[in-house]
């Protein structure tokens, strides 16, 4: 385990190593004990449905896994492999995206955290749950 919070500008380098994450336009926000706020910036590929201009529900399950599996960083330093992951959809999604999360349980070999998506508006969008693997403090840092 970590024994200092790494700071958003720690975890914004990390995260931004990953294509994908930088594809996705995704800031780190804010970073607490057990928590953090990501967002990520609206772009054309994401629409599912031109009609409606509403983002792909996979857009929405990554920004889930990603926020929970980061919201254990501040006990493991990183991010760390996805066992499961449960993604609820509550309503069409637009424009930029704010994503917060939380450690829900920390475990030696196995934890679990939850994360809330957001819309511009501020309005609930998706929500899930996700399972992560979490060795040990000596297997995190090798």
């Amino acid at each position: 385990m970590t024994e200092t919070i790494p700071t958003p500008a720690d975890i914004q380098a990390s995260l931004l190593k990953g294509p994908y994450h930088q594809w996705l336009g995704l800031q780190v926000v804010s970073v607490g004990e057990g928590s953090i706020e990501l967002s990520a910036k609206w772009r054309e590929e994401w629409v599912v449905n031109l009609a409606g201009g509403y983002i792909h529900g996979g857009i929405l399950a990554a920004l889930v896994d990603l926020t929970a599996d980061w919201a254990l960083v501040s006990k493991t330093g990183r991010g760390v492999p996805t066992i499961d992951l449960r993604v609820d959809y509550h309503r069409p999604a637009k424009g930029d995206l704010r994503s917060t999360g939380r450690v829900i349980k920390f475990g030696r070999q196995v934890s679990v955290a939850e994360a809330q998506v957001f819309d511009s508006e501020g309005r609930l969008v998706a929500s899930g749950r996700g399972v992560y693997s979490t060795p040990d403090s000596a297997s995190a840092k090798a």
